[in-house]
């Protein structure tokens, strides 16, 4: 699909968190608000292990997030990698990971975010981020985010 002013970019962000109302909720409303007023259209789903991925093929773009827990990636998300259809749904997608966590993010990005991308060899990954816990409601560092991938995500039509 192509993105266009008659035919908006859709986005699904999946996600998992172990809190409901927590920064990483918070942060997911946030990121999808923001592409919403791009003129994207954008859903959410809570990620299972062993869930069924097939909707992921109705989407331009699928956002992966998670937070870190006891420096493993929440497993939800690391599960439904391994475990479901989803790496296969993921075929030809354009993706965008974040992850939020309190560690410095140089030991983010080289502990945590390979733990996804391993999972996702020969993929086309567009946008990352680590949001530590003071920018995950910060609306400056929330839109360069959403910048970031829409514009990865132009480039790559």
């Amino acid at each position: 699909m192509t993105h266009t002013a008659a035919t908006p970019m859709r986005a699904i962000i999946l996600f998992d968190s172990k809190t409901s109302g927590g920064s990483t909720d918070r942060l997911i409303d946030s990121i999808g608000q923001k592409l919403a007023e791009t003129g994207a259209y954008v859903e959410k789903a809570k990620c299972k292990s062993t869930g069924d991925y097939s909707f992921v093929k109705e989407f331009d773009v699928v956002i992966m997030g998670a937070p870190i827990y006891y420096l493993v990636v929440s497993s939800e998300l690391l599960g439904a990698l391994i475990q479901s259809n989803l790496k296969s749904c993921l075929s030809g997608k354009k993706i965008a990971l974040f992850l939020t966590c309190g560690s410095p993010e140089l030991m983010a990005n080289l502990l945590y975010l390979p733990q996804l991308k391993l999972n996702l060899i020969g993929s086309n990954i567009i946008a990352e981020k680590i949001f530590a816990p003071d920018q995950t409601s910060d609306p400056a560092v929330i839109a360069k985010y959403v910048d970031e991938l829409n514009e990865a995500y132009r480039k790559g039509q």
